[in-house]
């Protein structure tokens, strides 16, 4: 099909600023970065499907609250992303609750933490399958729709990690790295219409799982809190702070906008300088 890229001024995405009329998928967005972007696109008016491993009832709360005092719909839906089976349950619940999928944002992830010969075969696999695959599942299936109204914007959530090594970290840092060479291709196959796909790249961002690591750090060196995070960050972030997820999250909106019709397939770093020093 052959679609122009100059998108109609009146469909969703025409300004950053009003997403209204706009439905974005978030994985992983009951805690963190990923709870933090779904917040920020309903602030904007964009409806909202919101996804992790909890039952409905136990995010209830975080996703009334998230509803409350903006107009935008905001759903819920459990789905192990571990399977192509729970990708296309994932996605067809969004579909069928909101109407469609203009916004997909690829976060969900799974860490772990051993060198490279200790590392569990079963590990490695979840690693594929979460972190690489089911971005690939959730691309393959929205797009076609996306393609058809002429608009769509793919974020993939990737890492410092996805450009450079760490050591006990193989899985996250082979999958973030694959991440980058998934947004390329996709970006490049879709240049003809409105559809755009970039991977968001952040540095550490003060999530549920650092602020356990910061607390740990607290407790075994009998540390504040200001220093706790300096070693945290030691050879990280040169300024030796967080990176807000808010930077990260209003990176995204902004290029839900009009902008990103000649801007794909970029890796974009929000890291505090951590990719510069």
């Amino acid at each position: 099909m052959n679609v122009s890229r100059n998108a109609d001024p009146t469909m969703p995405g025409a300004s950053a600023k009003n997403l209204k009329g706009c439905r974005a998928l978030i994985t992983g967005s009951t805690a963190g970065l990923g709870l933090a972007i779904a917040t920020r696109l309903a602030e904007v008016g964009c409806s909202v499907m919101m996804h992790g491993l909890d039952p409905a009832e136990t995010v209830e709360p975080q996703r009334e609250a998230l509803a409350r005092g903006t107009d935008a719909q905001v759903a819920y839906c459990e789905a192990d992303l571990s399977t192509r089976t729970g990708v296309e349950q994932l996605v067809g619940a969004a579909v069928a609750e909101l109407g469609g999928i203009d916004i997909l944002v690829n976060n969900a992830v799974v860490r772990h933490f051993a060198s490279v010969m200790d590392f569990p075969p079963e590990q490695w696999d979840l690693a594929l399958a979460v972190n690489l695959s089911a971005a690939f599942h959730a691309i393959r299936l929205l797009l076609p729709r996306m393609r058809a109204r002429n608009f769509g914007r793919i974020f993939n959530i990737t890492s410092v990690y996805g450009m450079r090594g760490t050591p006990d970290r193989v899985g996250y840092v082979a999958t973030k790295s694959a991440i980058l060479g998934l947004t390329r291709a996709v970006a490049l196959e879709n240049l003809d219409v409105d559809v755009t796909c970039h991977s968001l790249c952040p540095g550490s961002v003060l999530t549920p799982g650092t602020e356990t690591r910061v607390e740990e750090l607290m407790a075994e060196r009998g540390i504040g809190r200001d220093a706790a995070e300096r070693v945290f960050l030691e050879g990280k972030q040169p300024g030796g702070s967080f990176v807000a997820s808010r930077s990260v999250s209003d990176l995204l909106v902004f290029l839900c906008g009009p902008i990103a019709r000649d801007m794909t397939g970029a890796t974009l770093p929000v890291d505090a300088g951590w990719l510069a020093s």
